[in-house]
């Protein structure tokens, strides 16, 4: 069931992937629903529900996303960061989370999924300190002015933040200041979900 739901949203979303990435990507969820029972990693309890809302979303940013280093900021249970890793095992991809429950849950996902692309770290993001990234991916973290504040010290110059949001985020983009430019946005389509979904592209000037 759960195999069918992800290829049929898949091929809505025009994303081809080898037998191989599907599996590790169910792999995962069996991991993320097994792991949620007793961690409350997500609020969204129903593994069916994981597919469009977890996996799908973050797999919707697939085309859009550049860069070699890459930064997931408040990655919670490893998203967008975990299936960018599975479908991109040549990047390499740091997964920053502050809570101790999910960053054991993304350790053990590396061990268990053989994922070498991933680096799990348990840190707040303005204390965080490491060569600096080509790209820095955000679900659901705060406003653009917070994401942009808290991590702009990890991004090259000429980097790109890809920020993913509900609705057109408007009133975020305009408090922006001008160490950053909106090059982009991209509205996201994702299979079996309701409401807006919308990729922002930021480069750092």
């Amino acid at each position: 069931m759960y195999q069918a739901l992800l290829k049929t949203g898949l091929k809505k979303l025009q994303i081809e992937l080898s037998d191989d990435k599907i599996e590790l990507l169910l792999a995962y969820h069996g991991l993320l629903a097994k792991w949620n029972k007793a961690y409350n990693l997500t609020a969204v309890r129903d593994p069916q529900d994981m597919i469009g809302r977890h996996l799908l979303d973050s797999l919707s940013i697939l085309p859009h996303v550049e860069g070699e280093r890459i930064l997931d900021v408040g990655t919670g249970p490893g998203l967008p960061g975990i299936p960018l890793a599975i479908c991109h095992p040549e990047k390499d991809i740091t997964l920053l989370d502050s809570n101790g429950k999910k960053t054991r849950f993304l350790t053990q996902s590396k061990i268990e999924l053989k994922l070498s692309n991933i680096t799990p770290v348990q840190s707040r993001i303005e204390k965080y300190e490491a060569p600096l990234f080509d790209a820095i991916t955000s679900r659901a973290f705060a406003t653009l002015e917070d994401m942009v504040n808290g991590s702009i010290h990890l991004l090259k110059s000429g980097g790109y933040f890809f920020a993913m949001k509900g609705v057109y985020p408007e009133d975020e983009i305009q408090q922006l200041d001008d160490r950053v430019s909106v090059v982009d946005c991209f509205v996201l389509h994702v299979p079996g979900e309701e409401g807006e979904r919308h990729l922002v592209k930021i480069k750092k000037n």
